[in-house]
């Protein structure tokens, strides 16, 4: 028997409520993947200070440890959505978990700065090549009702509880080594690999021409590390900086260029009146909000209690944890949430928690204590996501027929990492900008962080203020007649 017609049979059996073992065995390593892209960036997050220190690399250069992973995601996510399209899903993932294992263990080995940012970019790539087609594969593979639901969940518990697993291994891990941090992924999805190789069913030859928009990808992407360069280069090199205005001016030039090469091309990657949806825009700039603001803090977090207070960092990784917890244990009751309360309530609430808890940090005295100095900011971040996480995804496609969801998400988790990415320098340039050198006083050092956790409560207000753009009523002009006046 193929393997064509052993998903047939699978798939009938889950369509009678039986899950063979192989849509099991499915199931378990494209969710297992899954876990592995959700936690790629908290593993960064803990082991920062120390690749700092082995690497010399301050604040601005070391952020792209972690931004480097959400460029190559959010920059190229459409792109990567283009690829799998035209030479199919099953070919292209399993090359990016072979890339993903590869630049795993090239980030591990190297000694080079721009060598190791390279390989999390690269990661990054591998995973937005992934993350989407796994979600696919699962769509396609299991039967409309119970049993996709159920496989849905199940995949989406697992991205949902990899930021904390991340987090934890990265403590335990860093603490022996950092590069067992970034080394460790690739044995895993080794063998995810090879059951891939038996489970991943094949696809249908895709027809039609071949249309990659290879300008597209690289003028947006350029344009975005262009950006962050640029923004990284100012506390070296000053706001006078012939570099730093070189960057701004090559960012703004390749966004003109890409803007006119999606409106030229006869398929883009991306249609520009996906963002005419009002859902849409507001779900994108929240959940940028939402995601920049809260790395931003872990950002400023890791410095501070590692090189700072002297935190270990299995210590920081726990202090860490009840931020991202709470959305790994309630994952699957979001979709209640959502459909009890509403998209547009939850974002707002959600919105306010992480804003409150930002406003709080900025408070933190010369000496904290964890239970009344951090513990409340974690928990009310980790309150928000509980809230809003869920409600932003749905309220972004909410307003597209089914044909569009898949590039209307596309543009949303776009947003979301190019929001983090911008986060994360700015974060790390006020950070290395105002930050008191080793050996001040505690209160300097307290008071070096401030313009940091500054911005990143600006970015949660802002976040706020948009959410209430979606439940504050909305002044109707006086001749527009009521909707049930319409005919």
């Amino acid at each position: 028997m193929n393997r064509s017609t052993t998903l047939t049979s699978s798939v009938a059996a889950a369509s009678a409520g039986r899950w063979s073992p192989r849509l099991w065995g499915l199931l378990l390593v494209l969710a297992g993947n899954m876990l592995i892209d959700a936690l790629e960036v908290s593993v960064a997050v803990v082991a920062l200070p120390s690749v700092g220190d082995d690497l010399g690399l301050p604040p601005t250069s070391l952020q792209w440890a972690m931004s480097g992973f959400a460029l190559g995601f959010g920059s190229l996510m459409l792109f990567g959505a283009r690829v799998v399209a035209l030479l199919g899903r099953r070919r292209m993932y399993l090359l990016a978990l072979l890339g993903f294992a590869a630049a795993s263990v090239i980030s591990a080995l190297a000694s080079d700065p721009a060598l190791f940012v390279a390989t999390r970019f690269a990661k990054g790539f591998c995973a937005a090549l992934t993350a989407p087609t796994g979600l696919a594969i699962l769509s396609t593979t299991f039967a409309e009702g119970p049993d996709r639901d159920r496989a849905v969940s199940v995949y989406t518990l697992a991205g949902a509880s990899g930021f904390t697993a991340g987090l934890l291994l990265s403590g335990a891990l860093t603490s022996v080594d950092w590069r067992l941090t970034f080394v460790f992924p690739a044995p895993v999805v080794l063998v995810l690999y090879a059951f891939c190789l038996r489970l991943v069913p094949p696809d249908p030859q895709p027809g039609g021409p071949r249309r990659y928009d290879v300008a597209g990808a690289a003028t947006f992407s350029g344009a975005l590390l262009a950006l962050v360069y640029g923004i990284a280069s100012v506390p070296q090199h000053g706001w006078g900086s012939a570099r730093v205005w070189a960057s701004f001016a090559a960012t703004v030039a390749l966004l003109v260029a890409f803007t006119t090469v999606e409106r030229q091309v006869p398929q883009p990657l991306v249609r520009f009146s996906v963002l005419a949806d009002p859902a849409m825009r507001r779900s994108a700039l929240g959940a940028a909000a939402l995601n920049g603001s809260y790395l931003g803090l872990l950002f400023i977090v890791t410095v501070q209690t590692q090189d700072h207070l002297g935190w270990g960092p299995m210590r920081t990784a726990l202090a860490m944890v009840p931020a991202s917890l709470p959305l790994a244990v309630t994952a699957l009751l979001s979709g209640r949430l959502v459909r009890r309360f509403g998209a547009p309530r939850l974002i707002a609430v959600g919105a306010a928690g992480p804003l409150l808890g930002y406003a709080l940090y900025l408070r933190l005295p010369a000496h904290p204590h964890y239970a009344t100095d951090v513990l409340p900011t974690m928990l009310l971040v980790g309150a928000g996501f509980v809230a809003s996480f869920a409600a932003l995804n749905m309220q972004a496609v909410s307003g597209f027929p089914a044909d569009r969801r898949g590039e209307a998400s596309g543009v949303y988790q776009t947003a979301v990492q190019i929001g983090a990415a911008l986060m994360l320098v700015l974060t790390a340039a006020l950070v290395e900008g105002y930050g008191a050198p080793t050996g001040a006083s505690a209160r300097a050092v307290a008071d070096g962080f401030r313009p940091a956790v500054r911005l990143v409560t600006a970015v949660g207000l802002l976040g706020l203020l948009v959410a209430l753009t979606g439940v504050l009523p909305r002044r109707r002009p006086a001749d527009t007649p009521l909707p049930e006046e319409r005919t």
